[in-house]
């Protein structure tokens, strides 16, 4: 079982824990971490993009000009492709981009995630992440005693007003539950600081 330090939100270390292999100790497969991000972008899009074809762009109904006799080309609507203000040939219709992934898939993109974070030594544990007031410079000078000061996601077992509006103003620094972060939220964090319950609620439900 890995071994990590747990700090308090001053730096100084505190004790220390173990972590399940089962969860934070596995081998990471890249192809379904990969597959995991791929269709959690896809799953972001809302697909209402559209252009109007020839028959939906208002008028054209006229003939332009005679068919033979003045040397151009035969036209029959202004409202074609290649006129000014004329439909779109092949343009974007709304679409759903849903992808799917089987439950163990995502179970084990998920824990292939948390396992490449603490290979990467990008897993930091505090015993307890907990502000009683809004304030951004207590958070930046936790940030900063970790070392995660670089686009760091915070993760807590349960919502705390004063930590995620405090944490809000900080650029590239996101906040979320234990139960509500994505594949592609871990690997896109620079460091990922965790509070002690936090853990185990995760082993809990993954181990």
């Amino acid at each position: 079982m890995a071994k990590l330090k747990v700090f308090d939100m001053a730096g100084k270390e505190v004790s220390t824990v173990e972590l399940s292999d089962a969860v934070f100790g596995i081998e990471p497969n890249k192809v379904v971490m990969h597959a995991a991000v791929v269709a959690y972008l896809a799953n972001q899009r809302q697909g209402t993009q559209s252009t109007k074809t020839r028959s939906e762009v208002s008028g054209g109904g006229k003939k332009p000009y005679r068919q033979k006799g003045t040397g151009r080309a035969r036209q029959g609507s202004t409202r074609a492709p290649q006129w000014t203000h004329g439909g779109v040939a092949l343009g974007p219709k709304p679409r759903d981009y849903r992808m799917s992934m089987n439950k163990k898939v995502r179970r084990l993109a998920m824990l292939s995630a948390l396992s490449a974070k603490v290979a990467a030594g990008e897993l930091v544990i505090v015993d307890k992440i907990e502000m009683n007031e809004y304030k951004t410079k207590t958070m930046v000078a936790m940030l900063g005693a970790l070392g995660a000061d670089r686009k760091p996601m915070i993760v807590m077992p349960e919502k705390n007003e004063y930590v995620v509006k405090s944490a809000a103003n900080i650029a590239g620094c996101k906040t979320a539950l234990c139960n509500t972060f994505s594949v592609y939220d871990i690997l896109n964090c620079g460091k990922c600081v965790m509070s002690l319950d936090a853990v185990k609620k995760i082993e809990e439900v993954y181990a």
